[in-house]
């Protein structure tokens, strides 16, 4: 009985735990809509933020037209992509970035999918079963990720709108994720 008792309160306490992460403090929303108070400049691009800043933090997050993204500065270049991944919709906001085969690429915290912060190709890693003895190679499922231009004047950070004519994997969950990060039902 004992047992029940604590193993009920474990759950409890988890519970709790997940809903505080869910409900917890957002990412900053810079750009919710373009006409509704984002920094557009007169060549299309979009105010993300101070250069110095985003350095200091190594990533932040925005919205360009209600679409969540998220920009890197890892090992002295900046990259932008949907922060969404192509997968499941994992936060990559709070992925980790791993070297892998000479290749900067976020780690999706939900499953662990590897995205690269240059192209935005999905990473696995396979062998070729008729090699005599099959060596695990890091291999490309197709570029599966929207990035986005980054642009850097006067310290400032910017980034092209994206080109919605071309679709990538990522387009399901940037839109899913609509309306301050949650998961919009029934679209």
């Amino acid at each position: 009985m004992l047992d029940l008792i604590i193993l009920s309160l474990h759950f409890f306490i988890c519970f709790l735990i997940s809903i505080a992460v869910w409900c917890g403090p957002k990412d900053v929303d810079l750009h919710s809509s373009r006409t509704g108070g984002a920094e557009t400049e007169p060549d299309g691009l979009i105010f993300i933020g101070k250069e110095e800043d985003i350095k200091k933090s190594q990533r932040i997050t925005a919205k360009i037209d209600g679409r969540e993204i998220v920009v890197f500065y890892h090992e002295g270049k900046f990259h932008a992509l949907d922060s969404r991944c192509y997968h499941e919709g994992g936060p990559l906001c709070r992925g980790e970035i791993e070297d892998i085969d000479g290749q900067a690429c976020i780690v999706c915290p939900w499953h662990k999918f590897k995205i690269t912060l240059e192209t935005g190709e999905g990473l696995y890693e396979g062998i070729n079963p008729l090699e005599p003895t099959p060596t695990p190679k890091w291999q490309s499922k197709g570029v599966k990720q929207r990035i986005h231009k980054v642009t850097i004047d006067n310290g400032n950070v910017y980034v092209s709108p994206p080109d919605l004519s071309v679709s990538f994997d990522s387009d399901y969950f940037a839109d899913k994720y609509k309306n301050g990060g949650e998961l919009v039902m029934g679209k």
